[in-house]
C-alpha cells in the first residue's frame, strides 16, 4: 500500500445529518451535476474548506439543508482531487482528495469559519454560472 498523500486530519462538508460510525459512500448524484453519479467521495484536510463545501451544498439544496462538517477517516486509499489539483490550483494547496472507499464519520465539527453574507452571495452567483455551463467533472 502506498503512503497516503496527506496525513490529515480530514473533513467532509455536507448537508447530510450523520452520526459517529456512519459512512459516506460513492454512488450518489453530484451536488454540482445531479445527472452524474459520482464514483468517488471527496474530502479535504482543511476544516474551513469542508465548511465551504457544506455551505455550497446548502445553497445547491436551495436552503433545505443545514451545513455540517464532519471529521472523517478514509477507509481505503485516496488520491488528490483532479477536479482542483493542477487543473485549477497547481499542486494541491486546497488539500482536496477523493476516494472510492467509504469515509467513516468520527465526529461532527461545529466550529469553522462561516461565509460572510457578501461571500455567500458571490458563491450563489458562481453556482448559478456553473449550473448553466458544461463544466466537466473528472469522475
Amino acid at each position: 500500500m502506498n503512503a497516503p498523500p496527506d496525513p490529515g486530519p480530514f473533513y467532509h462538508g455536507t448537508i447530510a445529518d450523520l452520526h459517529v460510525g456512519d459512512e459516506f459512500t460513492a454512488g450518489f448524484p453530484s451536488n454540482y451535476r445531479p445527472e452524474i453519479t459520482m464514483n468517488h467521495v471527496y474530502f479535504t484536510a482543511l476544516r474551513d474548506g469542508a465548511g465551504l463545501a457544506a455551505e455550497v451544498a446548502a445553497e445547491l439544496a436551495e436552503g433545505t439543508g443545514t451545513p455540517r462538517v464532519y471529521l472523517v477517516e478514509p477507509t481505503g486509499e485516496f488520491e488528490d482531487d483532479p477536479n482542483v489539483t493542477d487543473k485549477k490550483f497547481p499542486g494541491n494547496p486546497t488539500r482536496s482528495f477523493r476516494t472510492a472507499a467509504p469515509l467513516r464519520v468520527l465526529e461532527e465539527v461545529t466550529e469553522w469559519t462561516r461565509l460572510t453574507p457578501e461571500a455567500l452571495e458571490m458563491w450563489r452567483e458562481r453556482l448559478a454560472t456553473l449550473r448553466n455551463s458544461d463544466a466537466e467533472i473528472i469522475n
